[in-house]
């Protein structure tokens, strides 16, 4: 089977950007799930799940700024390496304790997110490339749209406006399906 995503976490410059209402993924069907999703939901089982909560969340002022201070807090704590120089593993999906690469930071702030009491419904790991390499991020659905927390920029933004080309996310009734991204759907 061919490696669905290469988890190379690319370094950008990026200029932080707002976020802007706009736009929610279309979903487009069933996808494969990254191949160490399995192992990472059968030791963080909590942190896969999707069960619980509203399926968006209402992106008040205070909501906004705790999302960004998510994103911010867990960008400055992880130090970017890949998993093969952080496990010895090509690919190994994981809390980060120090040391991770981009699927270790959305993991991360899906955590952070979840302690502060956001719903898992609402946060859901997402796959897409980036000149053809691998990245993975964190997707908040929000009543502004979906919202992308990543570690390449400090800016929490709407989806479309990454330089991201998406095709697969977590689906909200199951955690442990995922499914494909078609485009976007105006809110």
């Amino acid at each position: 089977m061919k490696r669905l995503i290469a988890h190379v976490c690319l370094l950008l410059i990026a200029a932080p950007v707002a976020a802007h209402a706009g736009t929610t993924m279309k979903i487009g069907g069933k996808a494969f799930a990254p191949p160490a999703f399995a192992s990472f939901c059968t030791r963080e089982p909590k942190l896969c799940s999707t069960k619980g909560g509203a399926k968006t969340v209402a992106l008040r002022p205070d909501k906004a700024s705790e999302l960004q201070q998510v994103n911010r807090a867990v960008n400055a704590r992880i130090r970017e390496r890949s998993d093969i120089a952080n496990v010895g593993k090509d690919d190994d999906w994981r809390v980060p304790a120090g040391y991770g690469d981009c699927e270790d930071f959305a993991i991360l702030k899906k955590r952070e997110l979840l302690k502060r009491g956001w719903p898992a419904s609402a946060l859901l790991l997402t796959v897409a490339r980036y000149h053809g390499a691998g990245h993975t991020v964190l997707t908040v659905r929000t009543s502004e749209g979906d919202l992308v927390l990543d570690n390449m920029t400090n800016s929490v933004r709407d989806w479309s406006r990454t330089p991201y080309d998406y095709f697969a996310r977590q689906s909200q009734s199951n955690g442990s399906r995922w499914e494909r991204i078609g485009g976007a759907e105006a809110i």
